[in-house]
């Protein structure tokens, strides 16, 4: 069904078209978006030239929610075992209620130099990993492993409730979000004590 959308706003109304298609399909084509906007085929390419200028778009303000969420989930704790534990189950439960994550963030789509903003808010978004890593880790090498295992691990909890894998065991979204900081703080000990 189109959309209602203020004049001069259809940038961003394309924008969430374009993630509640990726959220529901796991992809999108310009032709749906602008079907779901109730505009003409064309009327998006007036606001990005092509289908990967508005996925970069899209990847764009999933880095920068991701972070904000990760920033707010790790205020709140001093220890940084926690933080990175908080970090995770953020990780975990903005691709729930997205359905979107790194892999929309570093899709091989939005590769190379063209997309400048998005290197760039990827980048923040990877460095407050490492940063989280970095504090609770023993060595650079240590923390590299560390972020890619806690970062599997976060979206794999994900996946297994998006699947319905966990939500058949009547665990809803703060439940999963909570196991998933729970695995993190044991591979975050894990990784000390090996």
């Amino acid at each position: 069904m189109p959309r209602a959308y203020h004049h001069g706003e259809l940038r961003a109304a394309l924008v969430d078209a374009a993630r509640e298609l990726l959220a529901e399909r796991g992809a999108f084509s310009v032709a749906e978006v602008a079907r779901r906007c109730g505009v003409s085929s064309a009327a998006p390419y007036r606001h990005f030239p092509d289908r990967a200028a508005l996925q970069a778009e899209v990847a764009l303000a999933v880095a920068g929610e991701l972070r904000a969420e990760v920033v707010a989930a790790t205020a709140a704790h001093e220890d940084p075992d926690r933080r990175l534990a908080e970090a995770a189950a953020a990780y975990t439960g903005y691709s729930i209620r997205h359905r979107a994550g790194l892999h929309v963030v570093f899709a091989a789509e939005l590769s190379g130099d063209r997309f400048p903003e998005l290197r760039r808010a990827a980048r923040e978004l990877i460095d407050e990993y490492l940063a989280l890593c970095f504090a609770a880790a023993p060595s650079a090498q240590d923390a590299l492993l560390l972020m890619e295992q806690l970062l599997t691990q976060a979206h794999g909890y994900a996946t297994f409730y998006l699947d319905g894998v966990l939500s058949l065991q009547g665990y809803d979204v703060d439940v999963v979000c909570r196991k998933s900081a729970e695995a993190a703080m044991t591979t975050i000990l894990g990784a000390r004590h090996s």
